[in-house]
């Protein structure tokens, strides 16, 4: 597909384009004539979002949460400002204005012209009941129906308003910006400074209200967890007075620390006790028994004292232990100590022992042994009385120790709870004191009409129209698959090509003055394209004569080609047989009336009288019939063997492929073949069949001719 193809078109239907270009301008022209004036009016919202200052104590202060943080509260107020309920109050205070000023924004709609006073006045009364409360129109209500069908007639509802309406962002700016077009120069400001109020009351009242409403609940919500906090504290602190509780942890902390101090005491008692034990068993061991009972009669009457002693330092060693090992008592014990050494020895001095052995030495340190024997013993029992005490007090420790860690954990939650809904409040707290102030920077004021569109508009039109016309063209130029060029019937049929006849302009052409003088100028063209076909015929020929013209169906031109032909090589002084093969459509008998038929010529071997001018016609009556029933093949071969002696070449104009059998039977005594197809008809998915019927006639078919082709340059078309 070629777009000089396309072009080709452009130019065939260039009047066409023109005349719908020109059509779309003057319909444009008689409808912007009536289209009324544009006036714009826009106002500004200061935000205080992108001050700096307001985000210094903002909690994730990074550059892009702060920007993801700005775009969405720039939308949420956009999104705010373009709410029905704000619109719908717009709209009530537009239709308010009209019907009860003497200069409206707009006129009532004709089928509300004629409304009556108490009817206006009670749509008024309606209006304002809805202004003041908030509310749209119900629908379900007929007469609230009716108002809005009044409000949709001036063009006042909510779906009209947003479609002028135009709510956003200015750039990266602090601003949004409202604008609102309209045909008239006060009504423009008015929606704009009207929508603009309306917000920010709405603002004001639902959004701060909300933050005050949050605020008060999370002060409420303090005070409880405040309260229960307190509560749990003091209930802990009763309990630790009524149980004389003070510092658990520390309490059982020096109570182990003791018992471990009179472990320690008791290991080293026992221990004593034990070496005493043993150094005594070692003196007995020195002793006869005689000698044990001289010293136990002498030493009797000093055991009172010694004993009295060995009491007042047991009762002392007691308190000592008793105190938690006191340093206070360590003198008093120690004076004792030598009391009880002296009071000893006293009785080494008073020859206790036998004269005949000098044992009194042994006899003075068995007794000291016997005495620190007795008091680390008694030691023994006294730390073990107060191990007994201290384990007594850990032990009660334990149920209140378990009460109080309830109590703690209890004060924990509860502190937690308290400060999570503190910090709660001074967040919310403090986005209150740093939110947004919303302002109008300056209200809106009538302004000039904006610069009219309608010469835009205009040239715009015509320029859609061409552009759709050229779009048109160019679907049906794609769409197209009609056969256009040599090189598209040869890519379609994947046969050769012979050459192209151009399409002769003019009415229908008459066979018979085809040739005349008074045609040549009309012809010259098709004269030079037919002379290149008939010298690609003669190569394919190679000097035989026999040429069938043949085509996929009626109407393509073969006739024409085969008569052309015959006057072309007649004109090369060769004789000529034109026969005319189509018996169904005898197109060339009847126009050229020959004496000679087909019928009679191959029907019997009687003497026929030949045609001796150069082009002699060979031409049949039609009917249903076909060329081997006149005759048998064989008959009819020796008959063109005698045709080949008489004539330099014989043109045979077959029936189209789709008669079957009929125009293949004249194409079995044809030495070659060509087919004629006429351009901008297309190869039909039942053609393929004769397609392929030509395919396998390999050699014997010549290739195609192209008829009516549109030829800009004939003198440089060559074979493809």
């Amino acid at each position: 597909m070629e777009l000089s193809s396309y072009f080709s078109l452009l130019n065939k239907y260039k009047y066409i384009i023109v005349i719908v270009v020109l059509a779309s301008v003057a319909a444009s022209y008689f409808l912007v004539q009536n289209l009324p004036n544009e006036y714009i009016s826009s106002t500004q919202i200061a935000t205080g979002i992108v001050d700096a200052s307001r985000h210094l104590l903002d909690k994730d202060n990074t550059p892009n949460a702060q920007q993801d943080e700005i775009t969405r509260e720039f939308s949420n107020l956009t999104e705010i400002i373009k709410l029905k309920k704000l619109i719908d109050n717009v709209s009530y205070q537009l239709i308010i204005h009209d019907l009860s000023s003497p200069t409206p924004f707009r006129k009532l709609n004709h089928q509300f012209k004629n409304l009556s006073q108490p009817a206006v006045e009670h749509a008024l009364v309606v209006f304002r009941d809805k202004l003041q409360n908030g509310q749209p129109l119900s629908l379900y209500s007929k007469d609230e129906s009716g108002l809005n069908e009044l409000l949709i007639s001036m063009k006042y509802d909510e779906r009209s308003i947003r479609k002028d309406l135009t709510v956003e962002r200015d750039g990266e700016s602090d601003f949004i910006t409202i604008t609102y077009t309209s045909e008239n120069p006060e009504l423009s400001p008015f929606v704009v400074n009207t929508l603009c109020k309306e917000f920010l009351n709405y603002y004001t009242v639902n959004v701060k209200q909300n933050e005050s409403n949050a605020i008060d609940f999370l002060s409420k919500l303090l005070d409880q967890k405040r309260t229960a906090l307190n509560q749990k504290k003091d209930s802990l602190q009763q309990y630790k007075i009524r149980n004389g509780i003070l510092n658990l942890d520390d309490q059982a902390r020096d109570i182990f620390a003791q018992i471990l101090t009179y472990k320690d005491k008791k290991i080293e008692a026992e221990r004593t006790i034990a070496s005493y034990a043993g150094a005594l068993k070692t003196i007995n061991d020195k002793f006869n028994p005689k000698d044990r009972q001289y010293i136990e009669s002498t030493i009797s009457q000093y055991n009172q004292a010694i004993t009295s002693t060995e009491d007042q330092l047991r009762i002392l060693n007691e308190q000592y232990v008793h105190s938690g090992f006191n340093p206070s008592y360590k003198p008093a014990i120690d004076s004792l100590q030598k009391k009880l050494t002296t009071e000893i020895d006293n009785t080494s001095d008073r020859y206790i022992v036998n004269p005949l052995a000098n044992k009194d030495a042994i006899v003075a340190k068995k007794l000291e042994l016997e005495v620190s024997r007795d008091l680390a013993t008694y030691s023994v029992q006294a730390i073990d009385r107060e191990l007994a005490e201290l384990n007594a007090k850990f032990e009660r420790l334990v149920p209140f120790d378990a009460t109080v860690k309830t109590y703690e954990s209890d004060i924990t939650v509860a502190s937690q709870e308290y400060l999570d809904v503190l910090n709660r409040y001074n967040a919310i707290n403090l986005q209150s004191n740093f939110s947004i102030k919303l302002m109008q920077v300056e209200p809106a004021t009538p302004d000039v009409a904006e610069p009219s569109k309608k010469m835009l508009l205009i040239i715009l039109s015509g320029f859609v129209s061409f552009v759709i016309c050229l779009l048109v063209l160019f679907v049906l130029y794609y769409l197209d698959d009609n056969i256009k060029e040599p090189l598209d019937l040869v890519n379609k049929t994947q046969l050769p090509l012979l050459g192209s006849l151009n399409l002769i302009s003019g009415p229908k052409p008459d066979l018979k003055k085809l040739w005349d003088v008074e045609n040549r100028k009309r012809m010259q063209q098709f004269k030079e394209l037919l002379r290149s076909v008939r010298f690609e015929i003669d190569q394919e020929l190679k000097g035989e004569k026999v040429l069938a013209i043949t085509s996929l169906g009626e109407g393509e031109g073969k006739t024409l080609l085969a008569t052309s032909l015959a006057y072309s090589y007649s004109a090369i002084n060769k004789k000529v047989l034109l026969i005319d093969g189509n018996f169904e459509n005898p197109t060339l008998s009847k126009t050229i009336q020959p004496k000679l038929y087909v019928e009679d010529y191959f029907r019997s071997t009687s003497y026929i009288e030949r045609d001796t001018t150069a082009i002699s016609v060979l031409g049949n009556r039609g009917g249903d019939t076909s060329l081997l029933e006149i005759n048998d093949e064989r008959f009819i071969q020796n008959e063109f063997n005698e045709l080949k002696s008489r004539y330099d070449i014989i043109l045979i104009d077959l029936p189209p492929l789709d008669s079957l059998n009929k125009s293949k039977e004249w194409i079995l005594f044809a030495n070659k073949t060509i087919a004629v197809f006429e351009a901008n008809k297309s190869v039909l998915r039942s053609h393929a069949q004769y397609i392929d019927y030509l395919k396998h006639l390999n050699t014997k078919f010549g290739g195609w001719v192209l008829n009516k082709a549109v030829i800009n340059n004939y003198s440089k078309k060559t074979k493809n």
